[in-house]
């Protein structure tokens, strides 16, 4: 239920995002650095707040959960916007979900851990199902060299984050200071590749008109943002990284995989 619910909040997230980047103009780069930004300040501060001594680490766990914030929850965002800015949608999504298939691969050659046949042909079934929902052989056109490798990079960054979130949890660290210091992480990166003062603050002052039969609603982008950054990044990733306690990441993944259908 954890999971299934994070899910649900990111595809609704999806498509608020799309109303944000079409309507306003404002980059997908420039929207993941707002969201990114955005729950790093406020979920920090809550932490800091609430349970400041959870937010006390060592100069190793430091450099982790620096690799953890920019090649996990960084790079995921970036690669898919890369990957969606370059290929057919359907087929980028198809290359991004192989990641619980590399999860389930590290389960069983690096960690050795035991992995049932039945969670191989779910994986199986859940890529093939989702192949079908995108129709893959609708005519994606050919297929861009950068653009693939970019849906791939996703892929493990996707894997990433999930097996360095689990790995942090199995060694005592708790879900919010985790991911209070990966969106820090996170935020630093992207404050680096695109600085904030040259952030198009016009872009977020006016309204816009939602999508579909909600043409005629227009509300402001502030509002949308906000959406974005609390029930679209921290609520979601917080219920994600939670359902670790009680799942096992590759099938957590494979769970994760009724996103596309959702949205």
């Amino acid at each position: 239920m954890l999971v299934l619910t994070a899910v649900a909040l990111w595809s609704l997230n999806g498509v608020v995002a799309k109303v944000v980047v079409t309507g306003e103009g404002l980059s997908a780069l420039r929207l993941a650095e707002v969201r990114a930004s955005g729950a790093a300040l406020l979920l920090f501060t809550a932490v800091a707040l609430i349970r400041p001594k959870s937010l006390r680490v060592s100069l190793r766990e430091a450099r982790y959960l620096l690799l953890f914030g920019i090649f996990g929850l960084a790079f995921v965002h970036f690669f898919y916007f890369l990957a969606i800015s370059r290929l057919d949608i359907g087929i980028a999504l198809v290359i991004q979900y192989i990641a619980p298939v590399l999860i389930a691969l590290w389960a069983r050659f690096f960690v050795h851990e035991p992995v049932r046949r039945r969670l191989w042909v779910a994986l199986a079934l859940s890529l093939t199902g989702l192949s079908l929902v995108v129709e893959l052989w609708g005519g994606g056109g050919a297929l861009n060299v950068t653009g693939v490798g970019a849906a791939l990079g996703g892929a493990v960054a996707y894997a990433l984050y999930i097996l360095m979130a689990d790995h942090s949890l199995r060694r005592g660290r708790d879900v919010f200071s985790l991911l209070a210091w990966g969106f820090v992480f996170a935020a630093l990166f992207w404050a680096a590749a695109q600085p904030w003062w040259t952030f198009p603050l016009d872009s977020v002052t006016g309204e816009t008109s939602l999508l579909g039969r909600l043409a005629e609603v227009e509300l402001p982008v502030w509002l949308l943002v906000g959406y974005i950054v609390i029930f679209g990044t921290i609520v979601p990733f917080i219920l994600m990284v939670s359902a670790l306690h009680y799942i096992w990441p590759p099938r957590a993944t494979i769970v994760a995989m009724t996103e596309p259908v959702m949205a």
